[in-house]
């Protein structure tokens, strides 16, 4: 296998048919972009995991061709094949009489490293994944958690650092709170390594967080729709697409809109230092009964009601007297998801969005609705949201 060829995946005319007659995939197009995460999602024995074992030849196709890195897979040795290409399962599949150091030296030995090179490898891997060394190496499967082993479980895949990487419904086994953990952290890790991974769910909230594009397929292995999860949810390509992606899927699509910086509320903004007279004015003026509080390099402070700087005395005292912490507030880069979740905890009607420390404005439900709309109306017409013009009633 070329592994200096471009890490892609690409099916062309795949189909699965097994003797009985049953087919499994039908005549399947997809081609997988390097760098990006591709989800494979739909209901069960729809061929989704036959589609990912063909890719590896754990499955061969009856007819068509697939092609990893460049290469015509069904020209590869299928050992030397999976030894290029990283596999990750539901029940991680660890050796249980190896420590975790030597589980995830696995492929590095078998390809032929030296043992110093294959564990300084396993080393650097488990400290990616999020797991001590010093702590985790000697340690033995059974001695750690469900999320543990999952983690060792890509390290282990990731040890001899293949172009592409095969995970089958790899976080389906821990519970919602660890597998929250492990999505966030495969996130974090996929920008880290940016491999070109395929990746099997049954779960269509768990293939819009992770996925770059989601494939939906239909029974009878059909590829029902390919493209950006925004677009998966904003336009079903069909009533199959739509009946599984579900009834919610306006809230779906929240946690892949960007927070929306043309679109955010910009209320009066008073300064740490300035006496609560002044304060008090530039509300008024504004017709505001609260401002924003930042300090001298527009880091944001908290907020100040009008009530407060108008109060007996507060006339003579400086804002920093009255100002109060601010508990909604998100980052810029957040995902209209986080921005609402924040707003229900805090029942607040605005939030402030922040580049570190810097305050950039704020979105309240309003503004929120309007940047999913725009999300919508952009993909729907081909156009960057900013040149989107929203129709408003009244």
């Amino acid at each position: 296998m070329d592994s200096s060829a471009d890490p892609m995946i690409r099916l062309e005319g795949v189909t699965k048919r097994y003797p009985d007659g049953t087919v499994a995939v039908d005549e399947l197009n997809l081609e997988v972009p390097a760098g990006e995460v591709v989800v494979l999602v739909g209901p069960s024995g729809c061929g989704k995991t036959t589609t990912m074992k063909m890719v590896n030849r754990l499955v061969e196709p009856t007819e068509g061709h697939i092609h990893v890195g460049g290469d015509d897979a069904t020209d590869i040795d299928p050992v030397e094949l999976r030894r290029h290409i990283g596999y990750v399962i539901q029940q991680v599949g660890l050796f249980p009489h190896r420590t975790i150091l030597e589980n995830t030296m696995t492929v590095p030995r078998l390809l032929g490293w030296d043992k110093t090179r294959a564990r300084a490898r396993a080393r650097e891997l488990l400290q990616l994944v999020g797991l001590d060394p010093d702590i985790h190496a000697d340690r033995y499967p059974q001695q750690l958690s469900g999320g543990q082993r999952q983690r060792v479980g890509v390290a282990r895949a990731l040890a001899a650092d293949p172009p592409v990487l095969l995970m089958d419904e790899p976080f389906g086994a821990v519970d919602p709170i660890v597998r929250d953990h492990l999505q966030a952290e495969f996130l974090r890790l996929q920008r880290e390594v940016q491999k070109t991974v395929l990746f099997v769910t049954h779960d269509i909230d768990e293939a819009v967080r992770v996925g770059d594009r989601i494939a939906v397929f239909a029974q009878g292995g059909r590829l029902e729709q390919y493209d950006t999860s925004t677009t998966v949810l904003g336009n079903p390509a069909s009533p199959f697409v739509a009946d599984f992606v579900g009834a919610d899927r306006g809230l779906k699509r929240l946690a892949v809109t960007p927070i929306d910086l043309a679109g955010l509320e910009h209320p009066p903004v008073v300064r740490l230092r300035a006496p609560c007279a002044e304060a008090a004015r530039v509300m008024r003026q504004a017709d505001s009964r609260w401002a924003v509080v930042l300090d001298d390099e527009d880091n944001l402070h908290g907020w100040v009601d009008v009530a407060s700087c108008e109060g007996a005395g507060a006339h003579d005292r400086g804002v920093v007297e009255h100002a109060r912490r601010m508990e909604a507030w998100v980052p810029v880069n957040a995902p209209l998801k986080l921005a609402f979740a924040e707003m229900l905890q805090h029942n607040a009607g605005w939030i402030a969005v922040l580049d570190g420390d810097r305050y950039l404005g704020v979105l309240t439900p309003r503004t929120l609705h309007a940047a999913l709309r725009r999300s919508v109306e952009a993909e729907t017409e081909g156009i960057p949201p900013d040149q989107v013009e929203l129709d408003t009633v009244g």
